[in-house]
């Protein structure tokens, strides 16, 4: 029986021709398909202005010919009822509703209607299945946030039995905790590993202590995918290492879609399908392949709730070599409230700090999670998880690094703490300024 099929189905998602629908867009020829995203992005657009109040008053002027007329919407934007941005015909209960995981700093709940939200799914298992994995029969090692209230608790938990898989918590990060986990792969046929990138990455270090290779342990692994937190090149060179398999990048939206999921050749692939992905500089104009600027997303098909020209709040590369119909993420640079402003009035990636750090605490296996506050333009705390306290050479190692490839008087503070906070979803925010 087709579990996750059939759970889909009976909440008002039809999946089956979701499906039928995204393999007829994908079958069109490169002239056939320009004309379906003109279409599509006209279309909703036309539609949201006709019938969609909140549009209405937050667009004012423009011609839905004319895309670059169109204006840019922000997460600030959609902070009010749900109920002030449903279109007409859509109410609470005909729609899915969720909200995003606060992780960017301005979380809001937001609608998709049914089709829409079926053709997320039906997008979902098309990317899964280029790794032969099939939501219906694989079983999924999940590493997940979960709510703690008892009703949430036990509804994520149901979700979980229909989706065939099994979630580990991702709060508790601790050597006795991964033993159990290590112990319940060596008793499952789990095919593929989703979740977090941190605390997947946080198993992989147990793993290497311990001198095991996962899929010797769990011979049925195929691949791992990981998504919602940043993988660094050594964290996946570590991961496939540990696990003794492929490791996928994922990047998506709740709100939104699965937005770019990596290839058979490696390629970050963007969905062109269900999605149409633009680079905008601080101006809004739309930049070339191949330039830095704000990731900025129309959703082709929702009609219960406007994300149209969308700042999804990360900063981001098309690849020069993309397509309209293949679009590819070169790079996701980080979000755009991860931004540290200096003293001299230069800006830098919060990553760049966390990159730094990274290359000098962790060398040595000591250190196994850290992140990077900043408290003043001058001052940072860098907070981390270890089994003996940082060294007066590491520290000063850090702090010549910061200098070499930022800028002389930045102050560093290291606060050694025995776990770090996580968002309620379960995620790691590994830069966060506190004066922008």
């Amino acid at each position: 029986m087709q579990l996750f099929d059939f759970s889909l189905k009976i909440n008002g998602f039809d999946i089956d021709k979701a499906k039928l629908a995204l393999s007829k867009i994908q079958a069109k020829n490169d002239l056939e398909f320009a004309d379906y995203v003109t279409n599509q992005k006209k279309g909703i657009t036309l539609f949201h202005l006709a019938n969609n109040a909140f549009y209405r008053s937050f667009v004012k002027v423009a011609d839905a010919d004319d895309w670059s007329s169109i204006p840019v919407m922000t997460k600030r934007h959609l902070q009010q009822p749900l109920e002030q941005r449903l279109s007409v015909g859509y109410k609470l209960k005909n729609v899915y509703v969720n909200k995003t995981s606060g992780s960017s700093g301005d979380p809001f709940i937001f609608a998709k209607d049914k089709w829409c939200h079926a053709l997320t799914w039906a997008e979902i298992m098309n990317r899964f299945d280029w790794y032969g994995i099939n939501f219906n029969t694989s079983k999924q090692a999940r590493f997940y946030g979960i709510p703690l209230d008892k009703k949430g608790y036990y509804k994520e938990r149901l979700k979980d039995w229909f989706s065939n898989r099994y979630r580990f918590s991702v709060f508790d990060l601790s050597d006795v905790a991964f033993s159990k986990t290590l112990k319940t792969f060596s008793s499952t046929k789990f095919e593929y590993i989703n979740g977090y990138t941190s605390p997947i990455v946080q198993f992989a270090k147990y793993l290497k202590r311990r001198n095991v290779i996962l899929n010797s342990i769990c011979p049925t692994l195929r691949v791992a995918i990981v998504t919602s937190e940043m993988l660094f090149d050594d964290d996946k060179a570590l991961l496939e290492e540990q696990f003794g398999l492929p490791i996928v990048n994922e990047y998506g939206a709740s709100e939104l879609d699965l937005i770019a999921f990596q290839n058979s050749d490696g390629e970050w692939q963007v969905n062109s399908e269900t999605l149409y992905v633009e680079i905008l500089d601080s101006d809004n104009n739309i930049l070339p392949y191949g330039e830095e600027g704000r990731i900025v997303i129309t959703s082709l098909y929702n009609k219960a709730h406007p994300f149209i020209r969308y700042d999804i709040g990360d900063i981001g590369i098309l690849d020069e070599k993309s397509t309209l119909r293949k679009p590819i993420l070169k790079k996701l640079v980080g979000r755009t409230n991860d931004i540290a402003l200096l003293p001299s009035g230069k800006k830098a990636a919060g990553l760049t700090f966390y990159y730094i750090t990274k290359s000098v605490i962790e060398n040595d296996g000591n250190v196994s999670e850290f992140i990077i506050e900043q408290i003043a333009l001058d001052a940072f705390v860098i907070k981390f998880v270890s089994r003996e306290p940082l060294s007066s050479e590491q520290k000063d190692s850090i702090a010549k690094a910061m200098e070499q490839y930022l800028e002389p008087g930045i102050s560093i503070t290291f606060k050694r703490v025995d776990v770090l906070d996580r968002t309620k979803s379960g995620k790691l925010k590994q830069f966060t300024s506190y004066i922008n």
